[in-house]
């Protein structure tokens, strides 16, 4: 065979492997956000890293909130294998047990992303998640925080005592109780359809993701009195997937799975943290929003609040028991409690 036919059947015959490679692992994991925003954005590019990393070995489809099951039931579809895995919060499947309500978004324990991720990677979340996902047949990757959540409003909200009475959005689990033992009338609803919601009237507040993703949104059109900094939530946001087909990967595979979520947890954190500070700017100077930050007396009053629900999801459930021992251990060694 002449040389040059030689060297072209070689460069097929690695691209054929190369192909090859490619379609042994590919994975479709849900979204909790739809497509278009930034959040989204930047779980698609975990998903190019991810296979970056792997030479091609890994290909990932991100797929938008509600695309193929709710945003409550994709811990079921990954544990029957509709879904390959989900990037999502922990707290909607608080239906499953109160634990993950509790670990989910313990309302008020948290200052900063930073402190969740150490608590995941370095104070026993990381282990304890894992032992409580293991029954349905669940891997979780790792996981991390979008940032302390804004609040968007309709009207003006000050203090613990503007909550009695108000109709807001707020996830499934412990948001959901700390807000009704607070006065307030929660409704669950998926953050898709917080926007129609609010201009609707069907809801006049909502606990929805982080200020600048509420504001590119266009949330503080029709809601105009934001509160910032968050005084309430901050989700986990989890990556998992199948545990059997987690299992099946090699082990330098799992190995860039675990790193590269930890790296995506401080990224999507960082990066939503530094555009909020661009879309408060931009806030403050539009005459028809009113930003509004609570004082830390009024931050107090509601975190005293959050404290007793804690408590009570913790008598829930003996996983629920589990997650209130361990996350209290934490806060107690760090001085944070």
């Amino acid at each position: 065979m002449h040389a040059s036919l030689k060297w072209a059947a070689g460069l097929a015959f690695i691209a054929a492997g190369t192909q090859a490679l490619a379609a042994d692992y590919r994975f479709q994991f849900q979204s909790s956000d739809p497509s278009g925003v930034r959040n989204f954005e930047i779980k698609q590019e975990w998903a190019e890293r991810v296979e970056a990393m792997t030479g091609g070995r890994v290909e990932i489809e991100i797929l938008p909130v509600n695309s193929i099951v709710s945003h409550t039931e994709t811990l079921d579809a990954i544990e029957s294998g509709i879904l390959d895995g989900h990037i999502s919060v922990t707290g909607y499947f608080s239906g499953k047990d109160p634990a993950f309500g509790l670990i989910g978004n313990t309302v008020g324990a948290w200052s900063n992303p930073d402190q969740l991720i150490d608590y995941i990677y370095y104070g026993g979340g990381y282990e304890l998640m894992n032992e409580l996902y293991e029954p349905y047949g669940v891997k979780f990757v790792g996981g991390g925080a979008t940032g302390l959540e804004a609040f968007v409003s309709k009207v003006p909200l000050d203090g613990v005592d503007d909550l009695r009475g108000l109709k807001l959005r707020a996830p499934e689990g412990l948001v959901q109780a700390v807000f009704a033992a607070a006065g307030a009338a929660p409704v669950n609803l998926p953050g898709s359809e917080v926007y129609t919601a609010l201009s609707k009237g069907v809801i006049d507040a909502a606990d929805n993701t982080v200020f600048s993703t509420n504001h590119a949104q266009g949330m503080h059109e029709i809601a105009p009195h934001p509160v910032y900094p968050g005084f309430h939530s901050l989700p986990l946001l989890e990556v998992a997937m199948n545990l059997d087909e987690w299992n099946e990967l090699p082990a330098d595979i799992q190995a860039i799975f675990t790193v590269s979520v930890r790296d995506f947890a401080n990224d999507i954190s960082t990066q939503l943290a530094m555009a909020d500070i661009d879309a408060v700017k931009e806030a403050r100077e539009d005459p028809d929003i009113t930003i509004h930050d609570w004082s830390a007396e009024e931050r107090m009053k509601f975190r005293a609040i959050a404290r007793t629900q804690w408590e009570e999801f913790a008598e829930a459930s003996p996983n629920a028991q589990r997650v209130y021992d361990s996350i209290t251990a934490f806060l107690e060694s760090q001085g944070l409690l």
